[in-house]
């Protein structure tokens, strides 16, 4: 069975929800009306990302980099990629963040992914404009339209916010943490696999793979 990870960024590889919190040290009183309605699921993702990017002048781009790279990858992810390695396992990133925090935090790892998607910037004009090439229904960032755009037997998400509700929904097997964990436990009682840092996926994917656990045995409930 040809198996690919697709894995969100923000809150997920990171330890932190960079996107959030960089937003709220560049334009804090445009997250704070912003944020909450996305949460709530009041605003979607695709008309909220795009109020709170194209309320950035573009002279603070540079800030937006500088800011990113102290961020950390949570513990373990290395090892998680090791593991892939072994398993003949490819991962993708799939943010709904942006491509230049990703890439900025993700640095050389970058090599040992199949592909990396996020929303890219435009920076011609006075204030950031944000784009994405799979932009779709509600969603600036749709990530069930970059699944789809990849020939595998069996897809498996990893996320831990509302950006990967949809994705979550979509797949066969789920890795679920936080706002993500509540939204399927509250809303979908779908089954997932409960996580805190990437040794944990790697043990437990290990056992799914192995047949010894199933992701209902793997929800936090």
């Amino acid at each position: 069975m040809k198996r690919i990870v697709f894995c969100d960024f923000d809150g997920t590889i990171t330890t932190e929800d960079t996107f959030v919190t960089i937003l709220r040290q560049i334009v804090p009183e445009t997250c704070d009306r912003i944020l909450p309605e996305i949460f709530a699921r009041r605003l979607t993702l695709r008309d909220g990302v795009r109020l709170l990017i194209e309320e950035i002048p573009t002279a603070s781009y540079d800030k937006i980099i500088e800011l990113s790279k102290p961020y950390k990858i949570r513990r373990g992810f290395v090892e998680f990629l090791d593991f892939l390695d072994a398993q003949n396992i490819p991962l993708v990133i799939v943010s709904g963040g942006l491509r230049c925090m990703v890439e900025t935090v993700v640095g050389d790892l970058r090599d040992r992914l199949l592909g990396l998607h996020a929303c890219e910037l435009d920076r011609t004009g006075e204030f950031l404009q944000v784009s994405s090439q799979y932009e779709h229904g509600n969603e600036l960032m749709a990530k069930v339209q970059v699944i789809a755009a990849y020939d595998c037997d069996e897809a498996i998400a990893i996320g831990d916010s509302i950006t990967d509700l949809q994705m979550a929904l979509h797949v066969p097997i789920v890795f679920a943490r936080d706002r993500l964990a509540n939204y399927l436990d509250e809303e979908y009682h779908k089954p997932y696999f409960a996580w805190n840092d990437f040794f944990d996926v790697r043990d437990r994917l290990a056992q799914y793979l192995s047949k010894e656990l199933t992701p209902l045995e793997g929800s936090a409930h």
